[in-house]
C-alpha cells in the first residue's frame, strides 16, 4: 500500500521592508551656532541648518539692475556658496515643511525671501518666523505664530541695495577713470567722509582765544575749601587777560575777611540711561573697552546667536543686537524688578523705570538690546565667554540692571562768596544714596565736601591762583562720536555704521591717529569730486529724507520703484555732465631723495591703496618699491642687529617690527623702549592707557606709573 507524504505549510516570509523614518520639520537661520542653539530648544521633529548668511546678491561684474524696465534686480547665487544651496535643496526636498527663520529686520527678511525663491517655496505659505531672543520660550512661541514674508521689509531693503548699487556703480568707475584704480563712493560712506573733512577744516581754520581763570583757596577755621572767581557787583564777568585778572585782584584784600552772602542746599537727583541701542552700545564700547565697532558687533552677534554655558547648553545671552528702540518687554522688566528686590532690595528697584527718547526716524521694531535673563549674572557666566564677550555681556547686563533701577541722590551745596563786589562761588556734594550707581557708572566717586557754611559766616583767603587758557579746536572724530554724528542726523541705520567705518578706512579716505580720525590726501580728492560733481551725495538732509523714504516703504507708504526713479532721474544727470566735464585729476609724485637701489634712478613718493610708499622714477621699465619706515631709535630686541621700525597693517593699524624682515620676524603691537623688564629681562613696551601712556612688560610681571 503507498504511503502518502503530507508537505508542512511554509511560514510566512518575515517582511524585510523597514518603517520610514518620518518627515521631520527644516527650519534655515543664517549661522551654524544659531542653528545648533535652536535646534536643541526644537526638538527631535526639527532639523535646524545654517544658510552662512545671503545665498544670492547682485553680480559684482556689472551694476545688475535693468534701469530701463523698473530698475529691476538681476540677482545670481553668491560665489561659493553653490554646495550651501544644494544642501538646502536636498533637505528642502525631505521636508515636512521648511520654516524660514532669519534675523528679524530687513536683511533677514530679504534673506527669507531669497531662500523661498532659491527652494521655490510657496509664496502664499506661512513659513516665516522671527523671534528678538534665542530663548527656548521666545523660540517655541515664534512657530506657533510662523506668517508670510512681508514684502514691504524686502522693497525697502531692495531698495537701499539698489540705491547703493546705482551710486557705487556709476561714481565708482569714474573715480577709477579719473583719478586712480580701486576708488569707491556710496550714499553713507561719502557722508561719513564729508563730516570728518568738514571737522578738519573747523580745526584748521580754528583760531584760539585766550581766557583767564582765577580758583582761589579759602578757610575756615582749619577747614580749606576751594571757591572760582564768578563775577563783580553782582554780574557775572568774563576775564579775556592778564589786565583784567590783575584789575580784579587789585580790588581785593588778601588779609580782611571774605563774606559768605549766600548758601543753597539742596538734593539733586541723577537719572540712569536708557538700555543700549545698537548706535549707543558702539558707542559706550568704544569709549569704555576701546573697542572698534567691527569687533562690538562680533561679540554681540555671538551673544545673541549662543554661547554653551555648561549643564544649560548652549543659550541666548542677549536680544537681537540691530535696534534702535530703548523699549522694554513687560516680562524683562518684572523680570528686573524681582531680581533688585532680591539683590539689593526695594529701594533699588525703579516703580517707574526710565524711558529713552527715540531718535527721528526711529523704527522702534525690536525691544532695546538687554540681557535674554536677568538672573545670568555676569560672573556667573564669566567661565564660559571670551574676554571679550565677558566684557560686552558685564556692559550691556550693567546697563539694562541700571535703567531698571531708582536715581542716584546728592546732597548738593552752592556758597557765594563776597568781597569788595568781587564775587566767588563753590559747589560740594556729598553721595546721599547710591540707586543706580552701585551697579553701573563710577558710585566711588569722591564726595567734594565743603565746610559748614551759613549765610553770614567770615572766610579768609588763603591764597589766589589764576591761570591762563585758551579756547580749544573741536576733536576730531572717533568712532563713537562719528556713530553719535551719524545717527543725530540721521543718515544710516545701525546696521549701516560698522561696514561705512570700515570701508573709509579700508579705501585710505581717512586714516586713525590715537583713535580720532583724519582725512588723507586721497580722502580730500575723493571728497572734492563728490561736493562738485554729486552735490545731493553728500547733501545731510537729501539722505536723511531718503531714509525716511524708506521707512515709509516698510510701513507700505510709499513704493519702492517710484523712490528709486524720484532718485536716479536727476543723479544720472549729474553722472552725465561729471563724464564730460570731470579732468582727470593728476596725483603727483613727491621726489623721496634717495635713488633706486637697483637702477640708480631717482626713487618718488606715490600713492597707494593702503597709504604711500616708494617707487622707482622708471617705472614701469623698473619695478623697484619699497615700503616708507619710520625708525623709533630702538635695536631689534631680537635679533639686535637691525632697527625697530613703524609699519601699517592692511587695517591702516601701526605696529612695530625689524628692518631686517623676513630675516627677523620680530614684531609687536605695542611700542618698544629700548629698555629690559628688571623683574625677568623680556624688553619693555609703552602702551596707550586713558590719559597718556605707560611703560609695561608683556608678561605682565612689571609696570611703572602712567605718564600724561
Amino acid at each position: 500500500m503507498a504511503t502518502s507524504t503530507k508537505t508542512k505549510p511554509k511560514a510566512k516570509a518575515k517582511s524585510k521592508t523597514k518603517r520610514k523614518s518620518p518627515k521631520k520639520n527644516l527650519v534655515i537661520v543664517e549661522s551654524p551656532a544659531k542653528a545648533k542653539t535652536i535646534e536643541k530648544y526644537l526638538g527631535r521633529s526639527y532639523k535646524v541648518v545654517a544658510s552662512k548668511g545671503h545665498v544670492r546678491d547682485l553680480p559684482k561684474s556689472k551694476m545688475g539692475v535693468d534701469i530701463d524696465h523698473d530698475y529691476e534686480p538681476h540677482y545670481i547665487s553668491i560665489r561659493g556658496k553653490g554646495d550651501t544651496i544644494k544642501e538646502l535643496r536636498s533637505a528642502a526636498k525631505k521636508a515636512k515643511k521648511v520654516y524660514l527663520a532669519a534675523d528679524p529686520d530687513r536683511e533677514g527678511e530679504s534673506i527669507a525671501w531669497h531662500l523661498q525663491h532659491i527652494l521655490d517655496l510657496d509664496p502664499n505659505e506661512d513659513n516665516r518666523v522671527v523671534f528678538n531672543e534665542i530663548t527656548k520660550d521666545a523660540v517655541k512661541e515664534s512657530f506657533k505664530h510662523p506668517r508670510n514674508i512681508d514684502m514691504n521689509l524686502v522693497d525697502a531693503q531692495q531698495a537701499r541695495r539698489i540705491l547703493d548699487r546705482l551710486v557705487g556703480y556709476s561714481i565708482s568707475p569714474l573715480l577709477w577713470q579719473k583719478v586712480k584704480k580701486g576708488l569707491s563712493a556710496g550714499r553713507v560712506q561719502s557722508i561719513a567722509l564729508w563730516l570728518i573733512i568738514q571737522r578738519e577744516k573747523a580745526i584748521k581754520d580754528f583760531t584760539p582765544e585766550e581766557y583767564w581763570s582765577i580758583d582761589s583757596e579759602f578757610k575756615k577755621g582749619r577747614s580749606k575749601f576751594k571757591a572760582a572767581f564768578y563775577g563783580l557787583n553782582g554780574k557775572k564777568k568774563e576775564l579775556p587777560n592778564n589786565e583784567a585778572v590783575q584789575k580784579v585782584l587789585q580790588q581785593l584784600d588778601p588779609k580782611g575777611d571774605f563774606d559768605i552772602t549766600k548758601v543753597t542746599r539742596r538734593e539733586r537727583k541723577r537719572q540712569p540711561q536708557p538700555p543700549f541701542t545698537t548706535s549707543t552700545m558702539q558707542q559706550e564700547a568704544n569709549r569704555k573697552l576701546n573697542f572698534r565697532t567691527r569687533k562690538t558687533m562680533m561679540a554681540a552677534q555671538q551673544l545673541y546667536e549662543g554661547i554653551n554655558i555648561g549643564k544649560e547648553g548652549s543659550q541666548g545671552l542677549i536680544t537681537y543686537m540691530r535696534t534702535d528702540s530703548t523699549r522694554i518687554s513687560v516680562i524683562a522688566k518684572h523680570e528686573a524688578s524681582q531680581f533688585l528686590h532680591e539683590k539689593y532690595g526695594a529701594e533699588y528697584a525703579a516703580t517707574k523705570p526710565i524711558k529713552g527718547k527715540l531718535p527721528e526716524g526711529a523704527q522702534d521694531a525690536h525691544e532695546a538690546i538687554r540681557p535674554t535673563s536677568v538672573f545670568r549674572t555676569p560672573a556667573s557666566l564669566k567661565q564660559y565667554l571670551t574676554r571679550d564677550q565677558f566684557r560686552l555681556y558685564q556692559m550691556v547686563w550693567s546697563r539694562f540692571v541700571a535703567s531698571q533701577m531708582t536715581p542716584a541722590i546728592m546732597d548738593t551745596m552752592a556758597v557765594t562768596i563776597e568781597q569788595n563786589n568781587v564775587i566767588f562761588k563753590a559747589n560740594g556734594s556729598k553721595m546721599k544714596f547710591d540707586g543706580f550707581l552701585k551697579v553701573y557708572g563710577d558710585s566711588k566717586e569722591k564726595d567734594n565736601l565743603l565746610p559748614d557754611l551759613e549765610s553770614g559766616d567770615v572766610v579768609k583767603l588763603v591764597k589766589n591762583n589764576p591761570d591762563q587758557h585758551f579756547t580749544q579746536p573741536p576733536a576730531r572724530y572717533s568712532e563713537a562720536t562719528l556713530i553719535k554724528a551719524l545717527e543725530e542726523k540721521g543718515v544710516g541705520r545701525p546696521s549701516t555704521y560698522s561696514p561705512t567705518i570700515d570701508t573709509i578706512q579700508r579705501r585710505y579716505y581717512v586714516k586713525e591717529v590715537g583713535r580720532r580720525f583724519e582725512p588723507t590726501e586721497l580722502g580730500e580728492i575723493v571728497n572734492k569730486i563728490i561736493v562738485e560733481y554729486f552735490p545731493d551725495v553728500v547733501n545731510i538732509d537729501f539722505t536723511a529724507n531718503l531714509e525716511g523714504k524708506l521707512d515709509q516703504v516698510e510701513e507700505g507708504k510709499e513704493n519702492w520703484i517710484k523712490l528709486v526713479d524720484t532718485f536716479y532721474k536727476p543723479f544720472s544727470d549729474e553722472v552725465d555732465a561729471a563724464t564730460k566735464n570731470m579732468e582727470k585729476v593728476q596725483i603727483k609724485d613727491e621726489p623721496a631723495g634717495i635713488n633706486c637701489e637697483i637702477c640708480g634712478a631717482p626713487m618718488v613718493i606715490k600713492m597707494g591703496r593702503y597709504g604711500k610708499f616708494y617707487a622707482c622714477s622708471r617705472f614701469p621699465d623698473c619695478r623697484n618699491t619699497k615700503a616708507i619706515v619710520k625708525e623709533i631709535g630702538v635695536i631689534c630686541p631680537k635679533c639686535h642687529k637691525g632697527q625697530v621700525i613703524e609699519r601699517k597693517s592692511r587695517k591702516n593699524r601701526i605696529f612695530y617690527g625689524c628692518s631686517r624682515y623676513p630675516d627677523c620676524d620680530f614684531v609687536s603691537w605695542d611700542k618698544p623702549i629700548g629698555r629690559d623688564c628688571p623683574k625677568d629681562g623680556h624688553f619693555l613696551v609703552e602702551k596707550r592707557v586713558k590719559g597718556g601712556t605707560q611703560v609695561v612688560c608683556p608678561n605682565g610681571d612689571y609696570e611703572e606709573p602712567a605718564q600724561k
